[in-house]
């Protein structure tokens, strides 16, 4: 496994930037790839200041890629450790398996979705039927992560940056947005600009390499399929994208 960090140039359309003085590193999708969600932070602790950086989560954390579990284990412990610096967002693929839980019968398709192996990854068996995995799953999952994703917040603001899973309303506030726009996008979203001179960074939409244009930011490039992990870090110098490279 490597590690690749691009820089892009100045003279790019991201000279308006938000350029944090403490440094911030926004991680993409990363659907079950526990092990490049660990060599990511790694990454993190490398970069100069990455102590001292503030970490969000993009959603998706689960459902598609091999280790669900084991990356929910560890996003919550660390969160749980550094509750001031780390922050994890609901994706719709969270909000999926919580649905599924509450109602197997009517969120069966979440299965369908990349569920299958994340059930799989709690030692269920994903052709078990839907109750029996809801039952399964619910009691897998340990109480205080189920309650950790329960309580998972949509979206985080700073330093001129809006932080969410899919996207949002170029129209509104970062406090008016619905939860739909959220967790699944907004029609307008990447067609109209923003007039607030925020930028919204947001994973969902898996492109082929992490990009940075005209106050919007994309880094999920397809980590379970690809074995590309991308992250965007905003300090004072600008933008940088990490990418943690597996099989």
């Amino acid at each position: 496994m490597r590690s690749l960090i691009r820089r892009l140039s100045p003279s790019s359309p991201t000279a308006d930037v938000p350029r944090p003085a403490r440094p911030i590193c926004l991680i993409g999708d990363i659907h079950g790839r526990a092990d490049l969600l660990k060599h990511m932070l790694t990454q993190i602790t490398e970069q100069p200041d990455g102590a001292s950086a503030r970490i969000v989560v993009l959603g998706d954390m689960i459902d598609r890629g091999p280790d669900s579990a084991g990356v929910l284990k560890t996003l919550h412990a660390l969160q749980t450790q550094h509750p001031t610096q780390v922050t994890c967002l609901m994706g719709n693929h969270e909000r999926m398996m919580l649905d599924f839980i509450t109602s197997p019968d009517i969120h069966v398709g979440w299965l369908r979705n990349g569920g299958d192996k994340t059930v799989a990854s709690y030692g269920l068996n994903p052709s078990d039927a839907p109750e029996r995995l809801s039952e399964g799953l619910s009691e897998a999952i340990p109480e205080a992560i189920q309650r950790w994703i329960s309580h998972l917040p949509m979206i985080w603001t700073s330093d001129h940056v809006i932080a969410v899973h899919a996207g949002a309303d170029p129209r509104l506030t970062a406090d008016q947005q619905t939860e739909h726009a959220l967790l699944w996008g907004h029609p307008d979203f990447g067609r109209k600009p923003r007039r607030d001179a925020h930028w919204v960074v947001c994973g969902h939409v898996i492109v082929p390499e992490p990009t940075a244009a005209h106050g919007r930011i994309s880094v999920d490039t397809g980590a379970w399929h690809s074995g590309v992990l991308s992250a965007a870090w905003l300090n004072a110098d600008g933008i940088t994208f990490l990418q943690a490279r597996g099989h």
